[in-house]
């Protein structure tokens, strides 16, 4: 966190996606600014990388750099190894996934696994790990995202109980220790006993 140059005393707002639309990097620093206004302390971090098959990854980047201007608590970060990541995520107060369109989001289940609520928007398989008001807070807008954003900041014994919820969540319905499990379910049923 020192090396980039995060204050671990203050909280700490973040996403972890690739730099495209559909992943709505502009929207979340929109969020972050409406949420700025009231927690003056706050600090954003946008983890990203770039899809090999995506051309306009590095395009959107800069979209992003830019859009965050000079703003000293804005950490826009690209190429970071797994455990350079999972060190960061742990930091977060909260995670933002206010993607636009979105598949399953493992940044969620990464993130809720981490005891980190999420406030995701409702696309793709976000709800399916974001249980409104029990793991996090699924949003329809910026406005929205940044509203629950600040009440996670505001209120951290909810943050730390969605954040516990999450965790259990996951370890429940998305580790391959949860496939095992349905699989000798379904070969006992199979065979009987």
């Amino acid at each position: 966190m020192e090396r980039f140059d995060l204050d671990p005393e203050r909280p700490i707002v973040g996403q972890v996606a690739r730099f495209d639309p559909w992943k709505n990097p502009l929207g979340v620093i929109e969020a972050y600014r409406i949420v700025k206004r009231r927690v003056s302390d706050v600090q954003l971090v946008m983890i990203g990388s770039f899809a090999h098959d995506d051309p306009e990854c590095g395009e959107w980047c800069e979209k992003t750099i830019r859009e965050a201007g000079t703003a000293r608590d804005v950490h826009v970060l690209t190429n970071l190894s797994d455990v350079e990541v999972n060190a960061l995520q742990r930091s977060f107060t909260l995670a933002f996934q206010l993607s636009i369109r979105e598949g399953f989001g493992l940044a969620v289940t990464e993130a809720l696994w981490k005891g980190v609520p999420v406030v995701g928007t409702r696309v793709g398989g976000i709800p399916l790990q974001v249980i409104d008001g029990v793991t996090g807070f699924l949003v329809d807008s910026v406005h929205e995202a940044a509203e629950k954003a600040y009440l996670l900041l505001t209120r951290r014994g909810l943050a730390k109980r969605l954040g516990r919820n999450g965790t259990e969540h996951v370890r429940k319905n998305f580790l391959l220790t949860k496939d095992l499990k349905d699989h000798l379910i379904l070969h006992l049923e199979l065979v009987g006993g």
